[in-house]
């Protein structure tokens, strides 16, 4: 089972296929953490909501 590493929440396999690079198991943000973004090597707050 693959998990988001910044809220544990389940993903696919195709998510973490398709959102991680390649050698990196999980993803670091995932559909269930809307306002959180992906900024170089580690996650933060979006600036602008995503809703």
């Amino acid at each position: 089972m693959v998990e988001c590493k910044n809220c544990g929440s389940f993903v696919t396999q195709d998510y973490a296929r398709v959102f991680t690079p390649p050698g990196v198991e999980r993803p670091r943000v995932c559909p269930e953490c809307p306002d959180m973004v992906r900024d170089g090597g580690d996650v933060r707050e979006a600036r602008a909501t995503r809703s």
